[in-house]
């Protein structure tokens, strides 16, 4: 091993936070302190002080469950009970600190805020570990440590495409001196016909872009979940690290990946439907491949388009594949819902459609295979194996995609709901992506 790869291997910001000793550590660390929290001499403590802070913590718990499930309502789905569990462990280290500290010393106190901020470091690493949200600490860091480059919008003259019957890799020949890694850029993607006002997109342009003559690469629209950011797919999925691997086994050739905001913002949910909340059909459907088309060379054909998403971004990505099959002929949905939601259809549909029903079925997805098939389109559902709920949804979703006439496969992963399965998954569907989109064999 190298004393470039030795460093790098011991730099403690690539340590996990996920797996080994650091979430055990801070999982002991956060066990002690509670139980530091909670012994304390004295009757009064027993009696009176320690059930009053049990019950507070309690109680706050609930109020915290039922303010964002029923009240705020920010995720259709409700919170995961596991992270209801770890707020609860949070809440009680602070309710005993709140009921210990008066009769404490100054050192005493100090000691205690140490001891309950242990407790919801605690529980913060083990809903980290639930998610995967965050890795490793370079991951955490990611906003501050990467750096985007500027967007390559030059045209060039002469062009590389397949021939009827072969693919591009069957074709494309790297030149010498070919960029290694691909680039990662931050741009806007106005609204032109939607009017949606769009957070800045990230784009991936893989190696072979800056290659002159240029291939016509396929081109991959993610889009991530709710609550998020278009940067989670570099920042947190690390997509892509994923694509520079798979380009440095193809000659530099990778789909251009293009990740949009269908958000606006990270906590609203405009559905992805043209309705009363936002047209961000029309800005996924045509002002983002508009953009492209004027941006970026890339390859016209609809069976090198795809529209793949994870989450909120499943569901919007099978949305897009059955109202919009002229511009996307593949679809990728990681862990979406059957259908867009707000909570439940009677909510969706009054918030969306002013309670006309027949508007949202004439765009939900298991609606409209119901009455229209897809014999061009194909499809990949996945999911994890215990994220319950959504495979139930999954499943419905293939069935409905095969009778529709659609070609399209079923994956389970490790994992729940969360990176822990989006992550993983983009690495293993890269191949895939590339093999339907006729890029590689």
């Amino acid at each position: 091993m190298s004393t470039v790869s030795l460093a790098v291997t011991w730099n403690p910001i690539d340590w996990s936070l996920i797996h080994g000793p650091i979430p055990r550590a801070v999982l002991l660390a956060g066990w002690g302190s509670l139980l530091a929290l909670a012994v304390s001499r004295g009757r009064p403590w027993w009696n009176r002080r320690l059930p009053a802070a049990l019950v507070l913590a309690a109680a706050l718990t609930k109020l915290v469950d039922v303010a964002v499930d029923d009240w705020w309502h920010p995720f259709p789905e409700g919170l995961p009970r596991y992270v209801i569990w770890w707020i609860a462990w949070a809440v009680t280290g602070f309710c005993l600190l709140g009921f210990r500290v008066p009769r404490l010393a100054r050192r005493g106190r100090v000691l205690a805020a140490v001891g309950a901020a242990l407790v919801l470091l605690m529980g913060a690493s083990q809903v980290n570990r639930g998610f995967e949200q965050y890795p490793s600490g370079r991951v955490m860091l990611a906003p501050w440590l990467s750096h985007t480059q500027e967007l390559t919008t030059t045209k060039e003259a002469s062009t590389v495409s397949a021939p009827p019957g072969k693919v591009l890799a069957d074709v494309w020949h790297a030149p010498p001196g070919l960029p290694a890694k691909g680039t990662v850029s931050k741009t806007p993607i106005p609204g032109v016909k939607s009017g949606f006002k769009a957070r800045d997109a990230y784009v991936y342009l893989p190696p072979a872009y800056q290659a002159s003559p240029r291939p016509l690469l396929p081109v991959v629209v993610m889009l991530g979940g709710q609550p998020g950011v278009p940067e989670d797919w570099v920042h947190t999925a690390q997509l892509n690290e994923t694509l520079d691997a798979f380009a440095a086994e193809h000659d530099g050739l990778a789909p251009i990946v293009v990740m949009p905001d269908q958000l606006g913002s990270t906590w609203a949910n405009p559905l992805c439907l043209d309705s009363k909340i936002g047209k961000t059909q029309t800005y996924l459907a045509e002002d983002v491949p508009n953009w492209v088309r004027h941006n970026l060379q890339a390859s016209e054909d609809r069976r090198s388009w795809v529209i793949g998403g994870a989450s909120m971004g499943g569901t919007c990505a099978l949305q897009l594949a059955v109202n919009a099959p002229q511009v996307y002929g593949v679809f990728l949905d990681m862990a979406g819902q059957e259908e867009p939601t707000l909570g439940s259809r009677a909510e969706t549909v009054k918030a969306a459609f002013d309670g006309d029903e027949a508007a949202f079925t004439a765009v939900n997805p298991l609606d409209v295979m119901s009455r229209k098939r897809f014999p061009d389109t194909v499809g990949a559902i996945v999911v994890g194996e215990k994220d319950d709920d959504f495979v139930v949804m999954q499943r419905r979703v293939y069935e409905a995609a095969l009778a529709a006439g659609m070609t399209a496969k079923f994956d389970l992963m490790p994992g729940g709901h969360g990176w822990v399965v989006f992550r993983p998954s983009m690495v293993a569907q890269v191949p895939w992506l590339a093999q339907q989109t006729g890029l590689t064999r």
